[in-house]
């Protein structure tokens, strides 16, 4: 049999090394099977690392302004294609919540750095350039970017509190930009769907997970309303509310909204990745897909990376089968979902918290056992 490993971050796991746990527990369970390790992810943290496993590419490391201004290595992915070449870039490196040494008001940090490093990716002449988004210590709607792009304006650097202070005056430029990138397919990675505004977007449901309390998250919302307005008189205001409310625009605090100003793509971000790395031709060579997530639940069953590769198996008829630290989701959910196996590395609730409290060591054994039993009930 063929086994395609396609697993996501299984808690702190990367992806990567969750492919090669799964790998070799499968491989110890049912040797003559041929298995190919192939991790996955949604646009956040291990984006890079995902998709060079699969794509290759060259790296160009570029220093720019973390969370708070300290320089911070970033990386660029460069993918070369005979029509220009294709980047990844994953915000996180610049703008994670791992840069922090302690929990920050996200008012108070800014996205300028993933401002310069797009800006350095354009500066390849590239044909296509990916943004993942995800795990982002930021909210500010991206007016860091803007400034890290090139506007000047000092409230636009000041992070997410200082979005009522942005008036229309500061952002003329970004008519500018808006041309630069016009020639370049600008797609956006988003590991979550929600919109930049309401009570179902970035301020109401991402903020409080940053820390900020809730009468910061509404001050961060009103800010946010104002940028809207202040975009919408310089760029048409249909358009400008139309970004706001598209699927993905709150994403990393609003740099969704942002990049969708500039004319970026917003797309699930397994999706994207998915595509990247050829999952479909990949999924059509393989007689089962192993893949693996810290949880599976409904959210996991409805957008995650087991949602996108169950999906794409669906289409060939290849069964999938997942291996999870805890299986909440039902029999009934998961099936209709289109995975036909799904298998818990823990079973009783103290084992269970064990695994969450484990180091990585003993995560990547538990995976490689669980694949090892799984394999010799799945491979013939």
């Amino acid at each position: 049999m063929r086994i395609l490993v396609v697993p996501d971050v299984v808690d702190r796991l990367t992806a990567a090394r969750a492919a090669d746990a799964l790998a070799l527990g499968w491989r110890r369970g049912a040797p003559h099977d041929v298995v190919l390790p192939v991790p996955l992810g949604d646009g956040g943290p291990g984006l890079l690392v995902a998709v060079q496993a699969s794509c290759g590419g060259r790296v160009e490391v570029v220093t720019v302004p973390g969370p708070t201004g300290e320089p911070t290595p970033a990386t660029l992915l460069v993918l070369d294609g005979s029509e220009g070449p294709t980047i990844v870039l994953e915000a996180a490196q610049a703008l994670g919540t791992h840069l922090l040494d302690a929990p920050r008001d996200p008012g108070t940090t800014s996205s300028r750095g993933l401002g310069v490093l797009l800006a350095a990716a354009l500066d390849l002449a590239p044909r296509r350039v990916v943004v993942g988004l995800g795990g982002c210590a930021t909210h500010d709607a991206g007016t860091g970017l803007l400034a890290g792009l090139g506007l000047t304006a000092p409230a636009l650097r000041r992070g997410g509190a200082a979005l009522g202070e942005v008036t229309a005056a500061d952002l003329t430029a970004v008519a500018g930009l808006r041309e630069r990138w016009a020639g370049t397919r600008l797609e956006v990675a988003a590991d979550v769907d929600v919109p930049l505004l309401g009570l179902h977007g970035a301020s109401a449901l991402l903020a409080p997970a940053l820390g900020a309390s809730d009468a910061a998250a509404q001050e961060l919302e009103r800010g946010a309303g104002s940028l809207v307005h202040a975009l919408g008189s310089l760029l048409g205001p249909g358009a400008v509310r139309a970004a706001a409310g598209e699927h993905g625009s709150g994403a990393g605090g609003g740099l969704g909204f942002a990049l969708a100003v500039l004319g970026g793509v917003l797309r699930p971000g397994a999706a994207v990745v998915a595509d990247l790395v050829g999952l479909d031709a990949r999924v059509a060579d393989a007689d089962l897909v192993l893949t693996a997530v810290g949880s599976l639940d409904p959210h996991t069953l409805h957008d995650s990376v087991v949602a996108t590769v169950a999906a794409r198996a669906l289409g060939h008829g290849v069964p999938v089968v997942v291996v999870a630290r805890e299986v909440v989701a039902g029999r009934r959910e998961w099936s209709a979902a289109g995975v036909s196996g799904a298998y818990a590395m823990a079973e009783r609730p103290e084992q269970v918290e064990a695994l969450a409290l484990a180091d990585d060591a003993e995560l990547v054994d538990a995976l490689a056992a669980r694949a090892e039993r799984v394999a010799r009930t799945w491979s013939r």
